[in-house]
């Protein structure tokens, strides 16, 4: 299986698309992991997910949470095996890095706002992801609001 890593390049809020992109995956039935090793900002986007849409409904919580296995969509800021998930999850990764447990998942979608430093991080995850043969395409969202 060659992991698929959608990276959405120009995005002019990044939380709040990623909010948008959970929430078309959620419709769709898909689980998910969004993943983010920073623990502030993986809060934020939690608080955001519960309220950035005033009739939308994301039942998500954190990958620990006792209900976890009864929910589609997973916080983490620590890597999470998809097979703990009843069935197949993809990833969102939040984080500046590469997320941990990369090759476990059919596909990662990244999400990269229009700032220098988050472009040139996702540049070098980009780098990261090519060498490691996964199949890398770049989506142009800079003209959504």
């Amino acid at each position: 299986m060659t992991v698929r890593v959608d990276f959405a390049f120009g995005a002019p809020d990044r939380l709040r698309m990623a909010c948008e992109v959970v929430r078309k995956q959620y419709d769709k039935g898909r689980r998910l992991v969004i993943y983010c090793s920073d623990a502030d900002l993986l809060e934020r986007f939690d608080t955001l997910l519960w309220g950035f849409e005033a009739t939308a409904f994301i039942p998500h919580v954190h990958a620990d949470d006792p209900l976890a296995e009864q929910t589609p969509i997973w916080l983490s800021n620590r890597g999470v095996d998809p097979s703990s998930f009843p069935s197949a999850a993809w990833l969102m990764n939040l984080d500046e890095q590469c997320p941990p447990d990369a090759a476990r998942y059919e596909r990662i979608l990244e999400i990269v706002s229009q700032d220098e430093p988050s472009v040139m991080a996702a540049r070098e995850r980009w780098r990261q992801y090519k060498a490691l043969g996964y199949n890398l395409r770049a989506h142009d969202v800079s003209h959504r609001t």
